[in-house]
């Protein structure tokens, strides 16, 4: 099946959501693809961009949200990761809020996100918290979802965002 012309847009902080756009980039045949790196302000002219995002603070990074806000007319596949995972519910919400910066000229065509890794200094700052008398009451849930994460975009990770794509 022939999607057309394409373009793989992405901001990545710590890699995980570079693995994402290097998977998507791997199933789509490579001659369609008008352009692979980070969100430019240049003419994007492919009809079908995929979007990917790191998550600060529940939304997109603001790399993407301006490139988002930018957009008229095409269809968008927006991917991300995030750093607490384990909840399709908090994905959808992030995905739900980054769409609020989705012009409605604009088609959402599909969604995917998953966990990512976070940088060890925060499983640090969680340490430092936890040494407090007055710590957060979740601060061990924090530190086990730090751990979880570790291994993530993993290939199972992986391969449903290629199901997604190939779909």
């Amino acid at each position: 099946m022939d999607k057309g012309r394409y373009s793989i847009i992405f901001s990545s902080l710590t890699g995980n959501t570079k693995k994402l756009a290097d998977t998507i980039r791997a199933v789509l045949p490579s001659e369609d693809c008008d352009y692979f790196g980070a969100p430019e302000t240049a003419e994007l002219h492919s009809e079908m961009l995929y979007v990917g995002f790191w998550t600060d603070k529940g939304n997109a990074d603001s790399a993407v949200l301006q490139l988002l806000s930018k957009l008229r007319g095409k269809k968008i596949f927006l991917f991300g990761t995030a750093g607490f995972g384990g909840s399709a519910a908090y994905f959808q919400k992030i995905l739900d809020h980054i769409k609020q910066s989705v012009d409605p000229s604009n088609t959402v065509v599909g969604e995917y996100m998953c966990q990512g890794k976070m940088p060890q200094s925060v499983r640090d700052r969680y340490m430092k918290m936890k040494a407090q008398p007055e710590h957060p009451a979740n601060i061990d849930a924090l530190i086990d979802n730090f751990d979880r994460a570790l291994s993530h975009p993993d290939e199972d990770d992986l391969e449903r965002l290629r199901k997604i794509i190939l779909g």
